[in-house]
C-alpha cells in the first residue's frame, strides 16, 4: 500500500478525538479519586447500613425507607438539620470507644451493640459466617467512658422464645425465636424494652438521649428474615424515634467517613466556579495552540541595537527624505577607493587622475565599463531605480577589475 505525499499517519480528526478523549478520561479520573469514598457499595459484610448480610443493617434501611421513613446514611458531621433525628451507631470491635463519644448530635442516639464474630464468605461477596460470639465484656468497651460506669451486658446460652414489651407491658410484637439473647443493665439506665424476665434489651441513659440497644439481631438483616422480627423492629425505632423525624445511620464508624482534599474542594462550591473558568483557560489555550501555524513571534524592540540596526535607521532615514539618489556618487567613490587598493594603484595620484588610471588598466584587462562613465551616471542618478541600476554596474564592474577578489 502507497502512502501519498504529504499525508499523516493520522487525519486531524482523528487526532482531536484522541486528544479530546484523553483529556475527558483524565478529567474522569480525577473525580472518581475524589469521589472514590461516595462511590463504594458498601456491601462488604460488615454490621452497617450499608451492608446486605445477616449482621447488617441494610434491611431495615430499606424497611425504613419502605414504609416511608426518612433515612439517611451519613458519611460525615451532621447539619443542624437533623437535630431532631435518630442517630444509629452501629460500632465494631475495631471502632475507638472515644469515636463514639465525639459524635456531636443533640437528638436521641441509638447504640447498637455488636454480638457476633464473622468471616467473609470466600464465594460471595458481601456473605458472612458467624463463628461465635462476642465476650459481654468485649462489647461493653465500646460505650463511651462517660456512660460505661456501672453497666452490665448479659448474654444468655442457646435459642430463646422472646416476648419483648414496654416496661408498662404493652408488647412490641410477636415472639421472637433470639439466640443468646444479649441484655444491658445498670442503676443509671432506663428500661424502655424488656424482655419476659423484665431485662432490658433496649435501655436509655439517665439525663441523656443515648440509647443502647443490646441484642443487634432486634434490627440487622439477620432478625428482619421473618416478619415478626420486622415488626419489633420497627416498633423499637419508633419508640426511640419522636414522630416524623428521620433515622440516620452513622457509616464513619465503619470507614466510610467522607474524606477532605484538595481535588474535591475544587469540585465543590464556591471554588467550583474557579475550576471550571481555568478549564475554561487551558480549552482556549489549547485552541489557540492548534490553529496557529508555527512558533510564536517575538515582539521586536522599539529601538533596535547594534550595527546593523543603525545602517537600518539611516536608510529609513534616507527613504523618508527621498533623497536616495543622492547616494549614488558617495557609492561611486567607495566602489573606486576598493578597486584602486585592490590593484594596487599609486596613492599620489589626484581623482582625474585615478579615474583615467582605472579606465586605462580597465581597458587592457578587457572590462567593458569605464568607470568615469560610471561616475558620471552616479552623479546624474535622479531616482531610487537610477541608483539601482548605477549601483549595480558598479558593482559588476568592481569584480571585472578584482577578477572577484576583494
Amino acid at each position: 500500500m502507497r502512502i501519498a505525499a504529504g499525508n499523516g499517519a493520522f487525519s486531524p480528526l482523528t487526532v482531536i478525538s484522541l486528544v479530546v478523549i484523553g483529556v475527558l478520561s483524565l478529567a474522569g479520573l480525577g473525580v472518581l479519586s475524589a469521589y472514590a469514598p461516595e462511590l463504594k457499595s458498601g456491601n462488604d459484610g460488615g454490621a452497617h447500613g450499608l451492608s446486605k448480610s445477616s449482621v447488617g443493617f441494610g434491611g431495615i434501611v430499606r424497611l425504613l425507607e419502605t414504609t416511608g421513613v426518612p433515612v439517611l446514611l451519613s458519611r460525615g458531621a451532621l447539619g443542624t438539620g437533623a437535630e431532631g433525628s435518630l442517630l444509629i451507631l452501629t460500632p465494631t470491635l475495631a471502632t475507638p470507644a472515644d469515636q463514639i463519644a465525639d459524635r456531636q448530635h443533640r437528638g436521641p442516639t441509638l447504640i447498637v451493640l455488636p454480638k457476633w464474630n464473622v468471616v467473609a464468605e470466600q464465594e460471595k461477596r458481601g456473605w458472612v459466617n458467624t463463628v461465635g460470639v462476642i465476650e459481654p465484656s468485649r462489647a461493653l468497651t465500646l460505650l463511651p467512658d462517660a456512660i460505661r460506669p456501672g453497666t452490665r451486658i448479659s448474654q444468655r446460652t442457646g435459642v430463646s422464645g422472646t416476648l419483648l414489651t414496654r416496661p408498662a407491658g404493652n408488647p412490641m410484637g410477636p415472639r421472637l425465636a433470639l439466640e443468646n439473647l444479649q441484655t444491658i443493665s445498670g442503676r443509671d439506665w432506663i428500661p424502655v424494652v424488656i424482655d419476659e424476665r423484665g431485662e432490658p434489651v433496649v435501655a436509655l441513659r439517665r439525663g441523656t438521649q443515648t440509647y443502647v440497644l443490646s441484642d443487634p439481631d432486634l434490627l440487622n438483616t439477620h432478625g428482619l428474615k421473618r416478619l415478626a422480627g420486622a415488626q419489633v423492629a420497627i416498633s423499637i425505632l419508633d419508640v426511640v424515634r419522636a414522630d416524623g423525624e428521620s433515622v440516620v445511620f452513622d457509616l464513619t464508624l465503619n470507614g466510610f467517613q467522607r474524606t477532605r482534599s484538595l481535588l474535591r474542594l475544587m469540585l465543590e462550591p464556591p471554588l467550583l466556579g474557579v475550576t471550571l473558568v481555568i478549564a475554561a483557560l487551558f480549552v482556549v489555550a489549547g485552541l489557540q495552540a492548534g490553529v496557529r501555524f508555527g512558533p510564536a513571534r517575538e515582539r521586536a524592540r522599539a529601538v533596535a541595537l547594534g550595527k546593523q540596526a543603525l545602517a537600518d535607521n539611516t536608510a529609513g532615514l534616507v527613504r523618508m527624505a527621498r533623497r536616495e539618489h543622492r547616494m549614488a556618487s558617495p557609492y561611486a567613490l567607495l566602489v573606486r577607493a576598493s578597486v584602486a587598493r585592490a590593484i594596487g594603484a599609486p596613492r599620489r595620484l589626484s581623482e582625474p587622475e585615478l579615474d583615467a588610471f582605472l579606465d586605462r588598466v580597465g581597458a587592457q584587462s578587457g572590462v567593458e565599463a569605464r568607470y568615469s562613465i560610471l561616475a558620471t551616471r552616479a552623479a546624474e542618478a535622479r531616482t531610487a531605480g537610477d541608483l539601482m541600476t548605477v549601483a549595480r554596474d558598479l558593482h559588476r564592474w568592481k569584480l571585472e577589475m578584482t577578477h572577484g577578489h576583494q
